[in-house]
């Protein structure tokens, strides 16, 4: 049986700003993977520091995207976030980038949504509303995991880790080290390998 394909959308988080190659969580997810016997193929990431989610779709407008993947995540808001940009246009273009990576999947449950961590936490925060950030965070991941939920795709909450390890950040001070992603890797680990289990069991 052919390794499974691996599709990773998002931004400075799933490219991992500041990390090397191997730091970045989609690559040691897969690492996990195939210690798990797994097969899959190394990610291919559609992801660049600052896409907001019309940038990320336009991105995968011009990529070359050749669906069925056997495993999609996405993971996008921060930067709406940050920019100030309203919760009903994320709604709007958030549910349209999940359906998608439905579509790219075949399937919603080879669907993996991952939360935005919250940036507030981390030392490039330091004299900023921390409280009003978390607020706002929290907001934006309550619209993406009920379109998940909606949609029967799978949800998987990194918040919590990033909110206990304000310190496992790069250079800049904002984004995660490759220790953190870590942490990301073995909580979406479980849910990556239901999903490919049961293409498996589909094929």
């Amino acid at each position: 049986m052919p390794a499974a394909t691996f599709l990773a959308l998002g931004d400075s988080y799933t490219i991992g700003e500041g990390v090397a190659e191997d730091g970045r969580w989609p690559v040691q997810l897969v690492a996990r993977l195939r210690a798990a016997h797994i097969e899959v193929q190394a990610p291919r990431i559609i992801a660049t520091t600052g896409w907001t989610t019309d940038e990320l779709s336009a991105a995968m407008d011009a990529a070359d995207l050749a669906p069925r993947y056997g495993l999609v995540t996405l993971l996008i808001g921060v930067n709406n976030q940050y920019r100030g940009r309203s919760q009903a246009e994320y709604r709007e273009q958030f549910l349209a980038l999940l359906e998608r990576a439905i579509a790219l999947a075949g399937d919603a449950r080879r669907v993996v949504v991952v939360s935005i961590p919250d940036w507030g936490v981390t030392p490039f925060a330091e004299g900023r509303d921390r409280a009003a950030i978390a607020h706002e965070i929290d907001a934006f991941n309550a619209i993406a995991r009920d379109e998940a939920h909606r949609a029967f795709a799978r949800w998987v909450d990194v918040t919590g880790i990033s909110r206990e390890h304000p310190g496992e950040v790069v250079d800049d001070g904002l984004h995660p080290s490759a220790r953190q992603y870590a942490r990301w890797a073995d909580a979406i680990l479980p849910e990556a390998r239901t999903a490919l289990r049961e293409l498996s069991i589909a094929r």
